[in-house]
């Protein structure tokens, strides 16, 4: 799935054009090109600070969000290397807490360009190449690494040894890159998806790890003691309970700790995240958060487009007085459920929601639709411009198959919000179904994040 390049800044627009006439322009898995391409830089890779790397199909963003915003309201500057961007290019890298400004992000893309221009690195080998870069270039405390896609290849992986793994939500996801037929790799695809996460565990690195089904538990679990890692998995190491808005946090290691935190960030799928992320706090080396920073951090802690209530602005003004409009990424069946308990749990409770969806043409619109359809009452299905989608059309009539009362197809999303406006909307609309949906729907309200 080839990303989305896109900047406000003219100088980082023109070497991100020139990247995408030097990619291969799709995923590639493998460490060969990073590696060459990080040798060319000198390794910077190698001079990180303190770092935490999270995998996972779902939830990985979000829980690098709650590591760095503990990490922060400890007082630590920290460096955070996340994918995709959903407006602007430069979401991906933060530097010292602060997003990379266009000049810094201009000048090492035109370096690392310059270096390999005879590597056809991805889209994603370069922009990992620039975020090393420029995090070995500026001093700070941590570093947090979101794996891009897989663990086991990905370009992330080719940091030595991280202070703490995490490995989040298990689905399956990206099936044309990570169950490709390999020799020696699991047979099972839960459990093939499971093993390419493991990929990033290294030797004698604790790893914090969510509570999975028995045949994903194993392989992680075979993976650590492989290469002599400590496991702490959820249930049998920490758990997260949730109290209504809040959650009570526990670790069951010798001298259990519980806290009780009230996140920011909607959904007890975010809950586990947090509680995830504080499971890798606690297993790092060196200076501990304590109990005011956690609960803190929880509390401060966003990430964009992850089941977000939009703010006032122009997409919001379309809808009457009282009407919420929320976005959500998610694409493939694990966040469905998810989506589908949120909604459930809280937003459809009152009554079922308009649905405003688009979903890129690799993703099981059947299988996502049937999921959500309990919860809602309409689809407005939209294309996702510069991407192969489903089309509308067809988008409606799944929806129409799966059960809901009415779906019928727009030009965009600003089109079908006020479709919805002047006919009885939902008290609440959820546009879904791509990251890339939702960037744009950020860029419509004027809601960049920062």
């Amino acid at each position: 799935m080839p990303d989305h390049a896109h900047s406000s800044d003219s100088a980082v627009q023109t070497q991100l054009d020139r990247l995408a006439t030097l990619s291969p322009g799709r995923d590639i898995l493998g460490l060969e090109r990073i590696a060459e391409l990080c040798a060319r830089l000198g390794n910077p890779q190698n001079r990180l600070p303190r770092t935490f790397h999270v995998a996972g199909t779902n939830g990985k963003g979000s829980t690098c969000a709650y590591i760095r915003a503990i990490l922060e309201a400890s007082g630590r500057k920290v460096h955070s290397y996340t994918s995709p961007h959903l407006v602007r290019f430069n979401e991906r890298i933060r530097v010292a807490g602060t997003l990379i400004d266009d000049a810094s992000l201009a000048a090492l893309l035109q370096e690392i360009l310059d270096q390999s221009e005879d590597l056809q690195a991805s889209f994603f080998e370069v922009t990992t190449a620039a975020a090393f870069l420029a995090f070995a270039r500026t001093p700070a405390d941590d570093c947090i690494i979101e794996v891009g896609l897989g663990g086991r290849l990905d370009a992330t992986n080719i940091i030595p040894a991280p202070a703490v793994c995490g490995i989040a939500s298990l689905g399956i996801d990206h099936e044309a890159f990570l169950l490709e037929p390999e020799a020696g790799t699991p047979d099972d695809p839960a459990a093939r998806i499971a093993w390419e996460k493991a990929g990033i565990i290294k030797p004698g690195t604790p790893v914090a790890t969510f509570g999975y089904a028995p045949l994903v538990r194993d392989t992680i679990a075979r993976k650590a003691a492989a290469v002599g890692a400590t496991l702490f998995p959820e249930e049998s190491g920490w758990t997260v309970a949730p109290d209504g808005d809040s959650f009570r946090w526990t670790s069951k290691k010798p001298g259990s700790i519980e806290q009780l935190l009230r996140p920011r960030m909607a959904g007890a799928h975010q809950m586990r995240n947090a509680g995830l992320a504080i499971a890798m706090l606690r297993l790092a080396p060196g200076p501990q958060p304590d109990d005011a920073d956690i609960a803190r951090g929880v509390a401060e802690a966003s990430w964009p487009g992850r089941m977000q209530l939009l703010g006032p602005g122009p997409l919001t003004r379309l809808m009457p007085d009282g009407h919420d409009i929320w976005v959500d990424g998610g694409h493939n069946l694990d966040a469905a459920k998810q989506v589908a308990t949120f909604l459930g749990d809280t937003l459809a409770r009152r009554e079922p929601v308009d649905l405003v969806l688009g979903m890129l043409a690799n993703k099981d619109a059947d299988a996502f639709l049937h999921m959500l359809a309990p919860h809602v009452r309409r689809v407005m299905a939209v294309p996702i411009p510069g991407h192969e989608h489903h089309d509308p059309a067809n988008l409606a009539r799944i929806a129409l198959e799966t059960g809901i009362a009415a779906a019928v197809p727009r030009a965009d999303i600003a089109s079908a919000i006020r479709a919805l406006a002047a006919d009885e909307p939902a008290r609440t609309t959820l546009i879904d179904g791509s990251l890339y949906l939702v960037g744009q729907a950020l860029d419509l309200n004027g809601e960049w994040p920062i």
